[in-house]
């Protein structure tokens, strides 16, 4: 597995948590610390702190030294990798989806293959049944 393979996988391993999904979420509006960031969960700082570590092992977040405060601040080189994956696949479902949709409207309708068809059990057809209820 070469260099960004490995940070693809430790970045889409590391947002399969949804606390994690969380903070990252809230850390692309800006910086915060973790007490901040622990604020809004019913965690102990300890363990939001171990998420940050499990992000910053991923290169999703860094913590720098600012005064007294460690902010961690969203890395956005990683999640360009991830948009970038996740973009090519797209891009080729979509050009499969294009040729499906081709390939069905260069088929012969049905319809009017089905009308010129008899009908095995002589039962009135779907139009004829309808038309009679009515």
């Amino acid at each position: 597995m070469n260099h960004s393979q490995a940070r693809l996988s430790a970045a889409f391993s590391a947002l399969a948590d949804p606390l994690r999904r969380d903070l990252v979420s809230r850390l692309a509006d800006g910086d915060a610390t973790v007490s901040e960031l622990a604020a809004p969960y019913e965690v102990s700082l300890q363990a939001v702190s171990k998420h940050i570590r499990v992000l910053e092992d991923a290169g999703l977040v860094t913590r720098t030294r600012v005064a007294q405060t460690r902010p961690v601040h969203l890395e956005a080189e990683v999640l360009d990798l991830m948009t970038g994956w996740i973009e090519r696949y797209r891009r080729r479902a979509e050009a499969r989806y294009r040729r499906l949709d081709a390939l069905l409207a260069a088929m012969p309708d049905d319809e009017s293959d089905a009308s010129s068809e008899p009908n095995p059990k002589n039962e009135p057809d779907q139009a004829t049944a309808f038309s009679s209820e009515g």
